[in-house]
């Protein structure tokens, strides 16, 4: 088979906004895949020079169908395809996938024979055997130690000796037959993936000197490097160069260059050896295979704390080894076979194989999450995994618990810059070396003073050398003017259609019930503009008996007409800007006016706000008709949407993409509500909070008494934005250790420099991932560190740093990449890579680069970890959802081939994946499906007095649903309550207050609130899955006869739909071309 696809998402090069990469850095080719960066056309990811030219569909849109077999120029890594990469898997002409039926409640491809008995199979107590024992042999018994992986088969006439304790597992080469060791200590067990043979008895294993080692060493041979890859990748165009900054953009410190010293860890608490050697000391034990089911997170080390303390990194990862005893995530499950594939619960993320006393202060998943949690040594190496390395952060998330320094001397390295944290080593009491760039140096004075403790001498325990989250108050340097005040200008369309929506009053009220919510000080002001086919400004200057209305008509040259009172402080003012939000929808409420004049509204806006900064919250309910940015409609609602031709998802205009980048250089974020049952070309609209560091909204069919559950969740919605935190002037720097760089980011920023967004706002609902290469090997190192740094002005006038920190351990075989691949983080990743695809070649070239993410994937893990190759579609169990997940993401609304679906809809789609925090993202993907007739306190969460039931996630499949029962969808952004046909009685009387089925109302939106147990434990389920999320999701109790069963059923995503197979076909797909 190809291999190929992801290419870029491993390495990249050349140019930047600010100039060409420092960091050329080697990738695999692809001939089709999801790693070259995107245009910056859209979503606003920094790439490379020149976008790969979109080429032929190799996929159908069916089930998929042959091809000519003929690699596309349309690669993800927009060069010619150099080997050993993600590719498409092209089918060769002629040949059509079998179709193969699914059997009712099993995977089992071989039917019993009629007549025959099968034997009964299972694992011997000491290992994981994956093939039956031979009939009638019985094998001699073997002990199972649990520290060891014996991948090949015993040899016969071989009596084994004791084993020793290795220090770490995988090997691959069997003993010489007639060749007897001497004796050694009994190792604690053994993981034997292969069966043992009548008459054979085990020989001892050669201890090798890394974990998981697929090669034991040879006597008097020195092993020998990966070598670097050497082909460079290039594709895309430069990210647009934005105006200078104006104000604090000191930023969180440039990259600098300066003498390091050699990456060894220098004053080591004990040597290696001794640790390795009596820290690890196997205890005998007997293995037992876990059952199918049960999916516990790897175990961590016990480790000796070192006498410096946590910030002691060196010592402690010394002795770091990833022999965990029961090593789950590389279990290998039979796709085929295995059904229950769900945990019962969330999808935990895999913990980093590091000591006890780094893991427990290392940065929260939650916050700083990456695909893969063991880094490879080399590209090359990577290369061979085929999984993509990324990063996902929400760095603005709000914390219940944030240690907050005052510090006048922040201290930093003084070569690269990064912030002191716990990973950091102490040299001595007087110095320190940098995590990153190894420089040793001096800890000033005040640092030796712990403020916690109110001690002196212990740096090491220090509140930032013990948290891998903190924020600091910044001092004068980091600021380049006053830190600006909040300011905050609301932009609203009072077209007939605006009006008509009722969206007005809506807005109007939530402002007056918020205004002292605000998030701000005194020193907060506010400014109003209302928009049709001419502009209207509103003079709130304090002394006024009512606000005046200023109207300027001619929107070819926008201009102010009192640029001293629109903007008024609110505190000052409050009574002027009431009485305006009273008035406002009586105001317009008679208007014939059709047109709308959105883009000099937003000039105007832009002037306004330009010489403070601020925030812009723009409300458009159609497309923008007269003056600069006017578009015309683009969409054909009868053509449907294959795959090669999803049209117009690129900008009709750049007009806003280059406001935006004006907006930014001036600290001015433009937030975008779409409001709207018409087309409005959101592909154009969103580059102004796309590059603006801000945020879209869609309301699709919005209208106040048609739809009553949109305006609820414009409601909720709404006061969230109005009432959360927010940071002005905002700077990210996101930093890696040396020989690691980043070349591809995504969310909504501007790309200043090479590793530097600027965000004019940012807000703790905004998520954003970044893609990494490897470009110098790593094979000195034993951790790597990632560390993100948000400079901000906080509502309240302070400069502040928030400073995330993560540390992973650096590995060197391909097993212990995939035993630390993280699937759901994976999964977002080539998400956002999808986009980019979608946008720069084709919506078909992107189903088809996921498509072959899965294939490589599993194929590398079966050609490169697997010894003895078996039939089915085997899998590590840490990526046994990833072809689901897959799946998941073709029948998305971004991704899918459907005639129904519309194109704001999938533009707006394609905005959440891109920036949506990772455990949002994940509910849009693949949504929870849990039986809820059945509701009880057994295993319920007590949280603040409430008890909340935790029902057991189903597969999303129609073999699920009963009619005797009722099932809850949380779909991230929608809740469907599914009542089946004989549902109990009880519960439609007890819950929804009805006395039959029948009776349930085709359109109903709430549930009662009764006085039942019943009611109670469903209510609490959905307000605890609603506080758990930033938006509001909206309720739909569904029944046959709904008018929205079609839209529950298409979250169904295991079983056949119109723009993909079922989970069946999709793994014998995937299972056929992994096999060619």
């Amino acid at each position: 088979m190809s291999s190929g696809g992801f290419a870029a998402q491993n390495g990249a090069g050349g140019s930047y906004t600010n100039g060409p990469s420092q960091n050329p850095v080697g990738v695999y080719s692809s001939n089709q895949g999801l790693m070259a960066p995107p245009l910056t056309g859209f979503m606003n990811s920094l790439t490379t020079k020149a976008p790969p030219p979109a080429g032929p569909n190799t996929y159908s849109t069916g089930r998929y169908q042959p091809s000519p077999v003929a690699p596309p120029p349309s690669s993800w890594s927009g060069v010619a395809p150099p080997p050993n990469s993600y590719s498409l898997h092209h089918q060769h002409p002629g040949v059509t996938p079998p179709p193969v039926a699914p059997p009712p409640s099993s995977y089992s491809q071989h039917p019993l024979q009629p007549g025959v008995t099968p034997p009964p199979v299972g694992p011997p107590p000491s290992s994981y055997s994956q093939h039956p024992p031979q009939p009638g042999v019985t094998p001699p018994p073997v002990a199972a130690p649990p520290s060891r992986y014996s991948q090949h088969p015993q040899q016969p006439g071989v009596t084994p000796p004791p084993v020793g304790p290795p220090p770490s597992s995988y090997s691959q080469h069997p003993p010489q037959p007639g060749v007897t060791p001497p004796p050694v200590a009994p190792p604690p067990s053994t993981y034997s993936q292969h069966p043992q043979l009548p008459g054979v008895t085990p020989t001892p294993l050669a201890p090798p000197t890394s974990s998981y080692s697929q090669h034991p060493p040879q006597p008097g041979v020195t092993p020998t490097p990966l070598a670097p890859p050497t082909s460079s990748w290039s594709g895309g165009t430069p990210a647009p160069v934005a105006p200078p900054p104006v104000g604090n953009h000191t930023g969180p410190g440039p990259s600098s260059t300066g003498t390091r010293t050699p990456p060894v860890f220098q004053n080591t608490m004990q040597p290696p050896t001794a640790l390795q050697h009596g820290l690890y000391q196997a205890q005998p034990a007997q293995m037992t295979r876990p059952a199918a089911s049960s999916y516990p997170s790897p175990q961590l080390y016990t480790q000796v704390q070192p006498a410096g303390g946590a910030a002691q990194l060196s010592p402690s990862l010394a002795a770091m080894s990833l022999q965990s005893q029961t090593p789950e995530a590389l279990r290998v499950v039979n796709l085929l076979q295995e059904r229950n594939l769900l945990p019962p619960g969330a999808v935990t993320p895999p913990t980093p194989c590091l000591p006890q006393d780094l893991q427990k202060i290392n940065c929260s998943p939650e916050v700083f999450r990456c695909t893969l949690t063991s880094i490879p040594q080399t590209q090359a190496l990577l290369n061979k995994a085929k999984l993509p390395l990324g990063l996902l952060l929400h760095p603005f998330k709000d914390l219940s618990q944030l240690p907050v320094v005052t510090s006048s001397n922040i201290v930093r390295c003084r070569s690269c810059r990064t912030y002191i944290n716990p990973f950091v080593t102490f040299v001595d009491a007087r110095r320190w070396k940098c995590n990153l760039c190894h420089r040793v140096n001096d800890v000033p004075e005040e640092f030796m003073y712990n403020p916690v403790s109110r001690s002196y001498g212990a740096p090491h325990k220090r509140p930032e050398v013990q948290n891998a989250t903190i924020e600091f108050i910044a001092p004068s340097e980091y600021m380049l003017r006053p830190p600006q005040p909040a300011v905050y200008l609301f932009v609203l369309d009072v077209s007939h259609n605006a009006v008509e929506t009722g969206y007005l009053d809506v807005v109007c009220q939530s402002l007056l019930e918020n205004l002292d919510s605000l998030p701000g000080d005194s020193r907060t002001k506010i400014g109003f503009i209302t928009f049709d086919s001419t502009i209207h400004f509103y003079n709130l200057q304090e002394g006024l008996s009512q606000p005046q209305m200023l109207v300027v008509s001619d929107i070819d040259d926008v201009f102010l007409p009192t640029p001293d009172s629109l903007l008024v402080n609110l505190s000052e003012c409050k009574e002027l800007v009431q009485d305006l939000l009273t008035g406002l929808p009586q105001m317009f409420s008679r208007t014939m006016e059709t047109q709308s004049g959105l883009g000099p509204a937003l000039q105007a806006g832009f002037k306004l706000l330009s010489p403070t900064g601020g925030r812009i919250s723009v409300f458009q309910t159609q497309l923008p008709t007269v003056g600069i940015g006017a578009l015309k409609p683009r969409e054909d609602p009868g053509q449907k949407a294959h795959a090669k031709e999803v049209q117009h998802l690129n900008p009709a205009t750049d007009f806003y993409k280059k406001l935006a980048l004006d907006c930014s250089g001036h600290h001015v974020a433009v937030d975008l509500f779409l409001l709207s049952a018409q087309y409005c070309d959101l592909s154009s609209l969103g580059c102004i909070s796309r590059y603006s560091a801000g945020s879209v909204y869609y309301y699709p069919s919005y209208h106040r008494k048609h739809s009553p559950a949109q305006t609820e969740r414009f409601q909720r919605d709404l006061k969230r934005y109005l009432t959360r935190k927010i940071g002005f002037e905002a700077v990210m720097r996101i930093r890696c250790t040396k020989g690691l760089s980043i070349h591809t980011f995504h969310g909504n920023f501007f790309v200043r420099s090479t590793d530097l967004l600027s965000l004019a706002n940012v807000n703790p609902d905004a998520g954003f991932a970044v893609q990494m290469s490897i470009e110098e090997n790593l094979l000195d190192l034993q951790a790597v560190s990632f560390q993100a740094a948000l400079l901000y002005t906080s509502s309240k006038g302070e400069r502040r740093i928030r400073v995330h920190t993560l540390c992973l351990p650096v590995v060197n075989s391909l097993s212990d990449i995939f035993a630390g691949a993280d699937v759901q983080a994976i999964t977002a990743l080539l998400a956002s890579m999808a986009v980019d695809r979608s946008v720069t070649a084709s919506l078909g070239d992107a189903r088809d680069a996921l498509i072959n993410a899965a294939i490589d994937s599993l194929s590398s893990f079966r050609s490169s970890v697997l010894s003895v190759q078996q039939p089915g579609l085997l899998a590590p169990a840490c990526l046994r959802l990833l072809p689901l997940y897959i799946l998941a993401l073709l029948k998305h609304r971004a991704f899918r081939t459907s005639a129904s679906t519309r194109l704001d809809e999938r533009v707006f789609s394609m905005f959440q994946l891109k920036s949506q925090p990772l455990p949002f993202l994940m509910l849009m993907v693949h949504p929870g499906l849990y039986r809820v007739d059945q509701l009880s306190d057994e295993g319920a969460l007590n949280i603040s007095e409430r008890t909340i039931p935790q029902p057991r996630a189903l597969q999303l499949s129609v073999e699920k649903l009963s009619r005797d029962a009722a099932f809850l969808m949380d779909c991230g952004t929608v809740l469907y309550l599914w009542i089946g046909r004989n549902c109990n009685p009880v519960f439609l009387t007890q819950v929804l207050g009805v006395e039959s089925y029948a009776a349930v109302p085709l359109n109903m939106d709430q549930l009662p609130e009764l006085d039942t147990a019943e009611s109670s434990r469903l209510r609490a389920l959905i307000d605890w899955l609603r506080e758990r999320r930033p938006f509001h999701p909206v309720l739909h109790v569904i029944r046959d006869e709904s008018p929205r069963k079609a839209e529950f059923l298409q979250y169904l995503i295991e079983d056949l739909s119109e723009s993909a197979l079922s989970y069946y076909e999709f793994l014998l797909h995937l299972q056929q071309q992994i096999s060619k």
